[in-house]
């Protein structure tokens, strides 16, 4: 996607400094920031103080961290080190562990001085492969949009509610909830999403900022607000991502999508998923038992980070002096809250029998 104009993926290698290089999100949507990634402590450190954040690009930021390790040392020791040191980053995004399965297991039969080499080529693929995934999501979840704007007056736009920051930025390029929204306004279909702003750590600001960038008619809004917008019939669809999902269709997501399910599905609002194969845990049956659910630090509820009128970025604690604050980062949704899992290879039904009819391969494989 574009940022003034120009094309960038969330993350690239650069040949010339041999370094990774992300884009830190922390500063956004206010400051774009671009900086290099270059040992291992830094790889830990993006990860888990969510300079990049979201499933998949946690897990194509962890495929360059073991190529950055095996760069110094590919011996086996090392390799189970890196593994073990980037899995402990965060607890709950499944791509993350995914992505360092496929690595180890790649590299292990290898001999050590093949391993730097091959791991960089890996890194490159998951990269590239993220965005193949996320451009044929939004292809699938495209023709859901066409079918409503068929239905409706011409001009009149689909209104569509998304949640967290599943866009680009959470990703290689394109976004998983938001690729049918590019997808759909490259189109030339009417558009207007509404934004939940996404606390702890509003997200959403970064969401309408990838959207405004694109031209998408957006508006952001309180994350309390889209139970009161369905009720009153103006939210046509809503599409979330998901940080794991579980091979009955159980979806874990930022905290507060089960709340949106739970109003979409009192109102009779479509409510998708938007769901790379790597995101599912083929390993999990319930996920309200078996997902560990990251308890992240009290300051990300208790201060805000934003813009002072004097141009400055800055940070504000909201709560009184000594109150304690709760950060479960993550939610379970249910599977028979989601109307559809839209995927890349096609929509199915939020169940086992629709995750294997999709997945045969991964399915069988999982056991």
């Amino acid at each position: 996607m574009k940022v003034n104009n120009t094309h960038y993926r969330s993350l690239w290698w650069d040949e010339a400094r041999n370094v990774l290089m992300i884009i830190d999100q922390r500063w956004l949507p206010h400051d774009f920031r671009v900086q290099p990634v270059a040992s291992m402590q830094d790889f830990a450190d993006a990860i888990r103080q969510m300079r990049v954040r979201g499933a998949p690009l946690i897990g194509a930021t962890a495929a360059y961290g073991m190529a950055l390790a095996m760069a110094g040392d590919p011996s086996d020791g090392n390799l189970d080190v890196a593994w073990d040191f980037l899995s402990r980053t965060r607890p709950t995004a499944i791509n993350l562990r995914w992505a360092l399965d496929r690595c180890r297991s790649t590299l292990r039969p290898l001999p050590p001085s093949e391993r730097a080499r091959v791991a960089l080529a890996l890194a490159h693929a998951i990269a590239d492969e993220d965005v193949g995934i996320n451009r044929r999501i939004g292809e699938n979840g495209l023709a859901i949009i066409r079918g409503i704007a068929a239905a409706k007056a011409p001009g009149e736009p689909v209104r569509l509610l998304t949640h967290c920051n599943a866009g680009w930025l959470a990703t290689v390029d394109w976004g998983t909830a938001t690729a049918p929204v590019y997808q759909a306004h490259d189109a030339g279909i009417a558009l207007h999403v509404w934004v939940d702003e996404t606390r702890p750590r509003n997200q959403g600001a970064l969401t309408a900022w990838e959207l405004g960038a694109h031209g998408v008619p957006h508006t952001y809004i309180v994350d309390n607000a889209g139970g009161h917008l369905m009720q009153h019939g103006l939210i046509d669809l809503v599409i979330v991502g998901t940080d794991r999902t579980t091979r009955q269709g159980d979806v874990c997501n930022k905290i507060g999508t089960y709340l949106k399910a739970l109003a979409a599905h009192d109102n009779g609002v479509p409510f998708y998923v938007a769901l790379p194969s790597p995101t599912i845990d083929w390993t999990v049956t319930d996920g309200l038992t078996s997902i560990s659910i990251e308890e992240r630090p009290e300051s990300e509820v208790a201060d805000i980070q934003g813009l002072a009128a004097d141009g400055t970025i800055g940070t504000l604690h909201v709560p009184p002096p000594g109150t304690r604050a709760g950060n479960p980062a993550f939610d379970v949704t249910p599977n028979r809250l989601v109307t559809g899992l839209i995927t890349e290879r096609g929509i199915c039904a939020a169940s086992a029998a629709g995750l294997a009819g999709m997945f045969p391969e991964l399915a069988a494989a999982a056991g």
